[in-house]
């Protein structure tokens, strides 16, 4: 299974791009996926949903999402923290803006991950996360990615009532799954 992106360019774009103006910043991220992954169709515009999800709240805007793979920005402006799930998929977050904390099962100090820091989450691995104050994420996910989703949505479904957000989120991920099926891309 061929994978859309590779977690090493992803890295050099954040790297190139984080430090300028916010918005210049995600839109920079954005134009450099687009000319470095062509064939990709990266949506570059931005359509923020509320995403709750192991007791944390953030807003998400989806750039690319297939069957494997999905790529989005990630944000709160007010801090949160809760439980990250524990997936069939790896989950890369480059920090491009504030600070985020996280730790693993059995770890006693933190780990702290700043703009341009990427924080690794393999699959069926858990882990805790605190943001504090706020914090802007590119996040990137290489797996199985339906079976991410019962954790993605449960909070917004059973706990918040948020089931606009549910729909929004399955609406633009099923779109952008369905056209790359529709281009041989699983």
């Amino acid at each position: 299974m061929s994978k859309a992106f590779d977690p090493d360019v992803l890295g050099d774009i954040v790297q190139r791009c984080v430090g300028l103006p916010y918005d210049q910043m995600l839109d920079a991220i954005s134009e450099e996926l687009d000319s470095r992954y062509p064939k990709r169709r990266i949506r570059k515009k931005r359509r923020w949903v509320f995403s709750n999800a192991g007791g944390a709240m953030l807003q998400i805007t989806l750039l690319y999402g297939s069957l494997t793979e999905y790529l989005a920005f990630a944000n709160t402006p007010v801090g949160t923290e809760g439980h990250s799930g524990i997936y069939q998929a790896d989950v890369w977050d480059w920090v491009l803006d504030g600070e985020m904390w996280c730790h693993i099962l059995g770890q006693t100090e933190r780990s702290v991950y700043r703009p341009g820091d990427v924080a690794f989450l393999a699959r069926s691995v858990a882990k805790g996360f605190c943001v504090k104050d706020h914090v802007t994420l590119l996040e990137y996910a290489q797996g199985f990615i339906p079976l991410m989703m019962p954790f993605g949505l449960a909070d917004s479904v059973f706990s918040t009532l948020d089931c606009r957000s549910v729909r929004h989120q399955m609406w633009q991920y099923g779109t952008m799954c369905t056209r790359e099926l529709l281009r041989g891309k699983i």
